[in-house]
């Protein structure tokens, strides 16, 4: 999401740039980047006018960015569409779409989150070589990752970085224990996540590899999902299952999982043997290089901290059924 401040007569008012510990919202991209919404432009009262002699209109919009992918019914991404063959929704309501881009290049923020619970790294040495294969092939020089560990307690090895090096030594020290703080995890790096800035387009994304169990007392299920949902954060769950039918298997957690990818727009998948883990990081990594990004932007209600809901769908009735599309449920209208 993006701030955006518009004004009439060519008076534009900016907003200084804060550090991220504020807590203030970014700058307000410019450019190409954030086009000028010309239906949110009200009437003030009363306005004064400058030296110039135009009165001025300050205007606050959110824009909204969505990313899209689109699936055929083998699973493969479905390419060539184009901005007509989209209808985008809040509330139930049709919002214009304002930005579209056919293969998403904005950068991405993501958060690597290992489980290193005893449960999950039963063949370390391919889990950490999966992992940096991963990163050496998604992470460009746009792009920035943040390297965690979760157990007992969720340590950030590695802060936000480009730098695959770092990241690769951040891996090498990761750590064993015995519990499994998942959802402290999902509720730590998501706040990380909303650390970031949010310019150009920016997509936010959880990466987690787990078995799906979270054992320690701290954030739970609810509380995770909503702060997911308030940094726009997508999570992946790679969910390591070592029997299909070991009766200890956490059902209810991977479960648990699977909904929280599908209400973020993010995905999951099963892996049994560790070399398996190549493949599913390969598979995560074209998700995010195929998916389309459309924008919107969203209504002014006043002062409001609602959750509002996104609905996409085909224009064309006969693609309607043939698609799958996967993006975020909603988000909080007062999130940054």
């Amino acid at each position: 999401m993006r701030w955006c401040v518009l004004a009439v007569a060519l008076v534009v008012q900016g907003v200084a740039a804060q550090a991220p510990i504020e807590r203030r919202p970014p700058p307000p991209p410019t450019g190409a980047q954030a086009p000028k919404d010309p239906d949110n432009v009200q009437d003030v009262p009363d306005g004064k006018a400058p030296q110039g002699g135009f009165p001025t209109i300050k205007v606050e919009t959110r824009l909204v960015n969505v990313a899209l992918n689109v699936m055929d019914g083998n699973g493969s991404p479905v390419g060539g569409l184009g901005r007509e063959d989209f209808a985008i929704f809040e509330d139930g309501k049709p919002q214009k779409i304002a930005v579209f881009e056919k293969e998403a290049t904005t950068p991405l923020s993501i958060v690597l989150a290992v489980d290193a619970s005893e449960s999950v790294l039963s063949s370390e040495r391919l889990e950490k070589e999966a992992a940096k294969h991963f990163v050496n092939a998604l992470l460009r020089e746009q792009d920035e990752l943040d390297l965690m560990e979760f157990s007992d307690v969720v340590r950030e090895l590695v802060p936000f970085t480009n730098q695959k090096k770092r990241i690769e030594v951040g891996l090498n020290g990761i750590q064993h224990g015995d519990a499994t703080a998942l959802y402290d995890a999902v509720y730590l790096a998501s706040q990380r996540l909303s650390e970031t800035s949010a310019a150009d387009g920016r997509r936010r994304v959880v990466v987690l590899i787990t078995d799906g169990g979270d054992t320690v007392k701290g954030a739970n299920y609810v509380r995770a999902l909503e702060q997911a949902q308030r940094a726009g954060a997508m999570v992946y769950s790679i969910i390591i299952v070592p029997i299909y039918a070991d009766a200890g298997r956490n059902t209810a957690g991977e479960h648990a999982l699977i909904q929280m990818a599908q209400d973020t727009g993010g995905k999951y998948y099963y892996v049994v043997d560790p070399k398996d883990l190549e493949p599913a990081f390969r598979h995560v990594s074209d998700d995010l290089r195929t998916q389309y990004l459309l924008g919107y932007y969203a209504p002014r209600r006043g002062k409001d901290d609602s959750y509002r809901t996104i609905k996409v769908r085909m224009t064309n009735e006969a693609l309607q059924g043939k698609y799958e599309l996967r993006y975020r449920a909603g988000y909080y209208a007062d999130a940054r």
